[in-house]
């Protein structure tokens, strides 16, 4: 009877992959390990192995399909055949298709170490025998994030790690994070160095997985020599090319869960076109692919790049002229400072959403005179948990009941699809002014948290944010952005919507104002009375939204702030 390879396990809540490539053909002999066809997933591309040696009888798959767990994609022919198979393939020979799988997880030993070494022409020292190197290498950071600048090594060579453990510290365009080990073992050769800009996929460093007790602390390894910048670009193009090389030792399922979470719904490219994309300066989510699935090739690449040259030949783009600037020094004198990433990433977000948004903006008071009576009360207790009860964080639960009663606006727009994505969850993103820039924290599931929970939350992150310590996960997925500059002043703004969000709430400082309060006196009249006014000023994306629907919406957030009753009839 012909035996079956299945795909394994491709990691959690993995459950298909595309076919890259078909690696073998009817007829071909494989050995134990041997690569059978590469598959790309949304986290990673990798070689399936064989997991016996045998002659090839039937191939099940073909380039361009869509393979599932479990599903089988080779048949073995059975006799003489695949008895032939290696010594270590007879004793790992399975009995059932859930042995196969488990030993798919465990059969990417050392020899891949040497496979990526032998393809790398990096040379390689004598094999003791006695230890396992494997390699960390920077995860993927989020969507669009490419590339970090190394702001500190916390390792050195020969430093014992535990996993979980950071090993640098990064900045990207968004924050400052700590990139934690993967692996328990100890520091053989360490890669990059403060001031390193590394991509994501290379290789940071190396780790001994095998050691004894009393070598953890005490004995270091000599400094390995920094590999030449040839070999370098050669190990890191590598790399890019083919990310399934992650850990020597590690089977096809570790190797891609080890890796941090991966935004779901990325562009299905290859490495290689993803990493032209990258040098051309192009987001490759948004480049139309004409392969099977909507495969994004190559030629789609260099169409889109023609297509937008052709646009904006000659402008800054959407038919603004460019216009150097004249030399300030004749004027007086002057210094010059180069932006930080986040203030770069900020003016290019930003500039991006003034030009491709076309932005109104709404305008309303709330009367919080009671709110603010109750606020008061409440706020102790708030503060006994640690946190703050602020107008921001009632915000937050106001605007989240307001994102169910319109669910428009919490909503993306696709204009190259020409669809409208509505989103079922409810994330609130608070603009923080930090030294560093403006830096947006989400809070994640708005709905199902409280006010105690929300406020105790949102002085953690904005805490956070100011000193640099927040983490890319607390910034990714917002729905609906709340900025607050009641702090400083103001009557009124125009914030700019935070794409690819629909609509952004500004909140000015509130005043004291003589309101006509339209109830009856003893003389049946109405009377004017002191009244603290809260200013509202509703950005939205009227591509999407139009300006009755934005009345509507904000009107509905001040009278849930001047009724909190409101919330629980409606929100």
């Amino acid at each position: 009877m012909p035996k079956e390879i299945k795909l394994p396990e491709l990691g959690e809540n993995i459950e298909s992959a595309d076919v890259v490539s078909v690696l073998v053909k009817p007829g071909d002999n494989i050995e134990v390990e041997q690569g059978l066809i590469e598959i790309e997933t949304d986290k990673a591309t990798v070689e399936v192995p064989s997991t016996v040696s045998g002659k090839v009888k039937e191939v099940l798959v073909k380039q361009g399909e869509k393979v599932k767990t479990g599903q089988i994609i080779v048949y073995l022919e059975d006799g003489e055949d695949v008895k032939t198979a290696a010594p270590a393939a007879e004793k790992k020979s399975p009995g059932k298709p859930a042995e196969e799988r488990k030993e798919v997880k465990a059969q990417v030993e050392p020899k891949v170490e040497k496979k990526e070494e032998t393809k790398k022409a990096v040379p390689e020292k004598p094999d003791s025998g006695k230890k396992e190197i494997a390699e960390l290498k920077l995860p993927e950071l989020g969507e669009n994030i490419n590339s970090a600048a190394i702001v500190n090594v916390l390792v050195k060579e020969g430093d014992f790690v535990e996993k979980d453990q950071g090993i640098i510290e990064i900045e990207t365009d968004k924050a400052t994070i700590e990139v934690p080990s993967t692996l328990t073992g100890k520091i053989t050769e360490i890669l990059v160095k403060q001031g390193d800009s590394a991509t994501v996929g290379q290789t940071l460093m190396k780790v001994s997985s095998e050691f004894k007790e009393e070598e953890r602390p005490e004995k270091k390894e000599k400094a390995k020599p920094e590999p030449p910048k040839a070999e370098a670009k050669a190990v890191e193009e590598m790399e890019e090319g083919k990310k399934e090389e992650t850990q020597a030792g590690e089977s096809v399922t570790s190797k891609i869960e080890q890796q941090p979470p991966i935004l779901k719904g990325a562009a299905p490219a290859a490495p290689s076109v993803r990493r032209i994309a990258r040098e051309l300066g192009v987001d490759i989510n948004k480049v139309p692919g004409t392969g099977p699935s909507g495969r994004i090739s190559m030629d789609d690449v260099k169409a889109y790049v023609k297509k937008l040259n052709e646009a904006r030949e000659g402008t800054a783009g959407f038919g603004i002229k460019e216009e150097s600037l004249p030399d300030f020094s004749r004027f007086g004198e002057v210094e010059r400072k180069p932006m930080s990433n986040i203030r770069s990433k900020t003016a290019d977000h930003l500039c991006y959403a003034w030009i491709s948004i076309p932005h109104v903006t709404q305008h309303d008071k709330a009367d919080i005179t009671e709110l603010e009576k109750i606020r008061s009360e409440f706020n102790p207790k708030v503060e006994k948990a640690g946190g703050k009860l602020t107008i921001t964080a009632i915000l937050i639960k106001v605007a989240t009941a307001a994102l169910k009663v319109f669910p428009q606006f919490n909503s993306s727009i696709d204009m190259e699809k020409k669809e409208i994505i509505y989103k079922k969850y409810f994330n609130i993103g608070v603009a923080v002014d930090t030294e560093h820039g403006l830096i947006v924290p989400v809070i994640k599931d708005a709905d199902k948290k409280n006010l105690i929970e929300i406020s105790v939350e949102l002085a953690a992150v904005a805490e956070k944010a100011r000193n640099r310590k927040i983490s890319l996960e607390e910034l990714q997925g917002g729905c609906f952005t709340i900025t607050n500059l009641g702090g400083i002043g103001g009557t009124s703004f125009t914030p700019i919507v935070n794409a690819p969000e629909v609509a952004i709430l500004g909140v000015s400082r509130g005043t004291y104002e003589p309101v006509f309060v339209n109830k009856n006196n003893e003389n049946g009249k109405g009377r004017l009375e002191p009244r603290l006014m809260l200013p509202l000023s509703l950005s939205y994306d009227h591509r999407i939204i139009d300006g009755a629907n934005a009345a509507r919406f904000l009107r509905w957030v001040c009278e849930a702030l001047e009724q909190p009753m409101k919330l629980l009839v409606e929100g």
